[in-house]
């Protein structure tokens, strides 16, 4: 199983931490939610947790738990900026469908658990 990151992801996940002057990883992970019905969460770990495996991809950490995996197994997540937006991007093997907004998305095999 793996995750990678764009070095622009890298980049911003640095930031980020340093800003907040703690931290290990860029959290991510799935919730059911929106048209398609899931959709990815963040935050940023400051511990790892039992359940939590951690991916190191251009010199930053990305955190996920192990319930979260078979969503997002072999994903790569980038960082883009559009205009005055910017945000975490995925680009995920395992997502069948995209709703409208492209908030949320439905996965080709549901994994048994979320």
């Amino acid at each position: 199983m793996s995750i990678t990151l764009t070095e622009n992801a890298a980049k911003q996940i640095q930031k980020q931490l340093a800003k907040r002057g703690k931290g290990l990883a860029l959290r991510v992970g799935v919730k059911k939610v929106g048209c398609s019905g899931f959709a990815y969460t963040y935050a940023y770990a400051d511990e790892l947790r039992e359940s939590d495996r951690m991916f190191e991809s251009c010199n930053a950490h990305v955190v996920v738990d192990v319930d979260f995996l078979p969503f997002l197994d072999g994903s790569r997540i980038d960082f883009v900026r559009e205009g005055l937006n910017e945000s975490f991007r995925f680009e995920n093997p395992n997502v069948d469908n995209t709703c409208g907004c492209g908030e949320s998305f439905s996965v080709k095999e549901e994994p048994a658990k979320v």
